[in-house]
């Protein structure tokens, strides 16, 4: 009876579905390949949204080509360029300003600021006035909430100095963050620098058909190192400032709008400038 017992027992073993094994394989294929396809559409959206956005600022700076950095517009042309303005900022929006993006020279190729326009119709009216390029340069790497910022206007006086390079005015301000797009400017000094005399100018200070004195050549020396600076801030008085909206920034442009009705700006960004 033990041994009948025994010899009636059956030994069951796990039966593995070939079906079911092959279905688990297909369907691991399946997620696998909807994660490439999700990761590859995602991937499409970012690039075709990167080339939206590109185009976007190449429509911008083709606007403004022929408004003189803002001298010459009319109010059709100042409405479009807004339009295109806040086509570019919606792509940004929101975002907390990159200081270590901002960092850098920026080149101004378009402003409705009245306090730079000035500039550009004077030179515009007064044939003994010119204005070059004009910059902002940030100084932030190192800096968490801040930093300065110099405002460089190339300017000059045919005959007497280069054209377009005579002369570099800097308007030099320490910028603190605000808010996640607010700078606040306090601005501390002028300073007048980079002078470089014209050929001609030269010629009178030093006749090149005449040995050139010792008086002469450090007067022209003088000229060349000469430089000036003028506090904006004193004990008796407070600094002049400004709020900032910086509205754009990428790695090569930077939109920016003053506060309170000062006019917008237009940068893209510059070789390195030293001052």
């Amino acid at each position: 009876m033990i041994s009948a017992g025994f010899g009636s027992a059956v030994c069951v073993r796990p039966v593995v579905s070939f079906s079911n094994t092959i279905r688990r394989v297909h369907n691991h294929g399946r997620v696998t390949c909807l994660a490439t396809s999700m990761s590859s559409a995602s991937m499409t959206v970012a690039r075709d949204a990167e080339y939206e956005l590109e185009n976007r600022k190449y429509e911008l700076l083709n606007i403004i080509q022929d408004t003189q950095r803002g001298l010459v517009t009319t109010a059709d042309q100042r409405s479009t360029i807004e339009e295109a303005m806040v086509v570019v900022e919606g792509f940004d929006a929101g975002k907390e300003i990159d200081l270590s993006k901002l960092d850098g020279t920026w080149r101004l190729q378009y402003t409705s600021a009245p306090d730079v326009l000035i500039l550009f119709e004077s030179a515009a009216r007064l044939p003994f006035f010119q204005v070059g390029q004009i910059f902002q340069k940030f100084e932030c790497q190192n800096e968490s909430r801040g930093g300065l910022v110099r405002n460089v206007i190339k300017w000059s006086v045919p005959r007497l100095l280069e054209e377009n390079e005579g002369a570099t005015l800097i308007v030099t301000a320490r910028f603190s963050s605000v808010s996640a797009r607010n700078i606040y400017l306090k601005f501390e000094e002028i300073g007048l620098q980079n002078i470089n005399i014209s050929d001609d100018l030269q010629a009178v200070i030093a006749p090149a058909i005449l040995p050139r004195s010792f008086l002469s050549l450090q007067i022209l020396q003088f000229i060349r190192s000469f430089k000036a600076r003028v506090p904006v801030t004193s004990p008796e008085r407070h600094s002049v400032g400004g709020l900032y909206y910086l509205s754009y920034l990428d790695k090569n442009m930077l939109l920016g709008r003053a506060v309170g009705g000062g006019g917008v700006f237009i940068f893209t960004r510059a070789h390195t400038l030293i001052c």
